[in-house]
């Protein structure tokens, strides 16, 4: 069976280019997509076999040509909070299915109230916060939850060893002002000004790590989907402090895949009465991880393995334990 191409929006980017390699790994036909066409040339050289397509998100007529054949697009294009609503609106009328990588929540909580309908009517799946932030929590936390129909909380907590910013991240940063939100007594509400801190102890080589309340598009994600009255994300603050700092450099390349040495490891316990469900995941580089997620996702929506089209959150659109399970050796999970 022939398979159409993926367009990848943003393909010029560090997490794009991951993307890229990613979907030419696994065979795909290729559309790399964007505004600038010197950093989308670099890019062919790799992959000389991709077409190029040239467009920005302002320009509509340019975007539904630039999706034009495609069977997904893949948006890797930050501030979402000003490309996913273009691009979806693209990918609707192209009748092509739309994921992409925010851990922005506006973005994401828009994605959902916004495009619903439009996604349903015209039977394709629109699924946003499908990265590291976002899709990677959702999904630990649905397949911690198991058969359990509710909980009273949910708590993500991630540990990272560094983490040099990207100028996309950094840019993402400046644009999404709003303030950050958690569920809390079974409402969508404002995280507290400060936030919570507490020391968590995660499995090693982390160990006891001081972490902050940061929540990102997991508890948007989430709450879609997983009925908790209370659901909370944590980030231990040696990662907070590089990104703080202005002259903390961008990534730098360390193996024959161009991954840093950063290392993460994410934990969700999932709660209920006296009872607990726990799951962790180790893997390295964020921004690299995020391309296995995305593709393999794209994967599942095109071959059918979706359980309905219209917007949907990582873990109720896919078999969470089976997907992670498909992530190795890109991801080591454990559960207790």
């Amino acid at each position: 069976m022939t398979r159409l191409p993926i367009v990848v929006f943003g393909a010029a980017g560090h997490t794009g280019r991951f993307v890229v390699a990613e979907l030419h790994r696994r065979g795909w036909p290729l559309v790399i997509a964007g505004r600038d066409a010197a950093k989308l040339e670099a890019v062919r050289v790799t992959y000389p076999t991709a077409e190029l397509r040239l467009a920005a998100v302002t320009d509509a007529a340019a975007l539904d040509q630039a999706l034009r054949g495609g069977s997904a697009v893949i948006n890797c294009a930050g501030p979402f909070l000003d490309s996913a609503r273009p691009i979806i609106e693209a990918a609707i009328r192209a009748r092509i299915h739309y994921i992409d990588v925010t851990a922005e929540q506006p973005s994401a909580r828009a994605t959902f109230e916004e495009f619903a309908g439009p996604a349903a009517a015209a039977g394709v799946a629109v699924v946003p916060a499908m990265g590291f932030y976002g899709g990677l929590g959702d999904l630990l936390a649905t397949a911690a939850m198991g058969d359990w129909p509710d909980a009273d909380e949910i708590t993500v907590a991630v540990a990272l060893d560094s983490w040099k910013p990207t100028l996309g991240t950094r840019l993402t940063g400046a644009r999404n002002t709003e303030r950050r939100r958690v569920v809390s007594s079974g409402e969508l509400t404002l995280l507290a000004d400060p936030p919570p801190r507490r020391t968590w102890t995660f499995p090693e080589p982390f160990g006891a790590q001081e972490v902050v309340g940061l929540p990102l598009s997991e508890i948007i994600v989430i709450a879609r989907h997983l009925r908790s009255r209370e659901i909370h994300s944590f980030m231990n603050l040696t990662p907070l402090n590089d990104l703080r700092a202005s002259e903390t450099p961008p990534p730098t390349p360390a193996d024959d895949r161009g991954r840093s040495v950063q290392t993460f490891l994410v934990e969700v316990v999932v709660r209920r009465g006296s009872s607990e469900h726990r799951v962790h995941a180790r893997g390295r580089d964020i921004y690299a991880f995020t391309a296995p997620l995305v593709v393999e996702a794209a994967e599942r929506i095109l071959d059918g393995r979706l359980t309905r089209t219209g917007t949907a959150a990582p873990g109720e659109l896919f078999d969470a334990r089976d997907f992670l399970s498909a992530l190795a050796p890109d991801l080591a999970v454990e559960y207790a």
